[in-house]
């Protein structure tokens, strides 16, 4: 894999305090306070002047659950003129591969302009129409590169550079933490909407992080970037010690375990396995028709960290296997800090092959676009163990590693 070192041509936000406390280390007395929360307490100086456009859905909000556009929209010190949503839509309507079109925003009367699928000039025909000046977003991201809120991430800046805007992040924490980057590295000419640039299958960073680094060693024309850095988040931190409300990203992303799993669960989107989609815990339970509980013992018996399987049988309401008793696991994390979610999800892959006869990829090979090559694909259809899949993409990764270093701002 090689990535460019480009140097980074957008400047980032320094707001005041930033500069002085060291990176992942919150300050005493202080509590988090995302990107949003600074730039409001600023005035929104960063935006004054400025005719404002928002890329974000429900997850957008304050700490009291207020959405950032319905505050915004009351505040005269920012203009905001405009919204743009992303898959699923501003308000969160629509099912996967759904978004809410073209409408205007029956609480607010601003414009909403759909994004979802849309990419390069169309994208930015769209910026352009709406007549803002700087696009902004805040989307709460879940750690993982097929999760495609970063991607539109990537597709508005690109669009944005194309329309001569300018863009600012909004960052907010990596609810599954930001301590490592983990899985795979995407093979560029397997990239898709889950998967658009080379990096890690759990990538470890914000999206304000990812920004720098997609403008940094991707974008063909970089865009003027500001990046607003939260304060008092630490790298270790999962979602639930940041005082921050959940709101589920997507229809399928109930709860932050939901996401905790989803790096490495996810994969079974590319099986004829059912992803617990239309059950009450989706990715964390997964089966089959003829399944039974063979594949916990032989998960089990891995003895994989932080992590217990248990026999599962469940009947999903939409989705695969509709309306059927299926039969299969559920994941249980008993340590967050030890549990690896991809490791786990390659060895719930092995072990689904090896005790359940019924196994088999998708047809139209989406693993591949998942995982970011053939690679875990045919090294399991050759019989490789968990440790054979997981050691074949530590170089690339290591090299994905030392890129994004550069990018880190806690």
């Amino acid at each position: 894999m090689k990535l460019s070192r480009r140097t980074l041509l957008a400047t980032t936000a320094a707001l005041t305090a930033t500069t002085t406390t060291p990176a992942g280390a919150a300050p005493r007395g202080r509590t988090l306070r995302t990107g949003f929360e600074r730039l409001s307490r600023d005035g929104y100086a960063l935006l004054d002047g400025d005719r404002v456009g928002i890329v974000t859905n429900p997850t957008g909000i304050t700490k009291d659950a207020r959405h950032i556009v319905d505050v915004m929209h009351a505040d005269d010190r920012v203009n905001l003129t405009a919204v743009f949503g992303p898959e699923h839509g501003f308000r969160g309507t629509a099912q996967a591969g759904g978004s809410e079109g073209r409408y205007d925003d029956p609480a607010t009367g601003l414009p909403v302009y759909d994004t979802y699928l849309k990419s390069g000039q169309a994208l930015a025909g769209i910026f352009t129409a709406s007549g803002v000046d700087t696009v902004v977003f805040d989307i709460q991201d879940v750690g993982a590169r097929f999760y495609t809120y970063i991607w539109t991430l990537y597709d508005c800046m690109a669009a944005a550079a194309l329309a001569g805007k300018r863009f600012v992040v909004l960052d907010r924490p990596n609810p599954v933490t930001g301590r490592f980057a983990q899985g795979p590295v995407l093979h560029k000419e397997f990239a898709t909407f889950v998967g658009r640039e080379p990096i890690s299958q759990a990538h470890g960073m914000t999206v304000g992080e990812l920004a720098r680094l997609f403008n940094g060693e991707f974008l063909t024309t970089p865009v003027p970037l500001d990046v607003v850095r939260m304060t008092g988040w630490k790298r270790s931190a999962f979602h639930d010690t940041t005082g921050l409300p959940w709101v589920p990203p997507s229809p399928n992303m109930p709860t932050p375990d939901t996401a905790l799993v989803y790096a490495g669960t996810c994969l079974f989107e590319g099986t004829n396995l059912s992803e617990g989609r239309g059950t009450t815990r989706p990715f964390e339970l997964l089966g089959a028709e003829g399944i039974d509980g063979r594949w916990a013992a032989a998960a089990n018996e891995l003895s994989l960290p932080g992590v217990r399987f248990r026999e599962a049988y469940f009947a999903p309401t939409f989705s695969k296997f509709q309306g059927k008793t299926v039969g299969g696991v559920q994941i249980h994390v008993h340590d967050k800090a030890a549990y690896d979610p991809v490791r786990t999800g390659i060895a719930l892959l092995v072990t689904a092959r090896r005790v359940w006869p019924g196994f088999a990829w998708r047809s139209d090979n989406w693993i591949d676009k998942l995982t970011g090559s053939t690679r875990v694909r045919t090294l399991i259809d050759a019989g490789a163990d968990t440790d054979d899949v997981v050691a074949d993409w530590q170089p690339e990764l290591a090299a994905f590693r030392a890129v994004r270093e550069e990018y880190l701002l806690y």
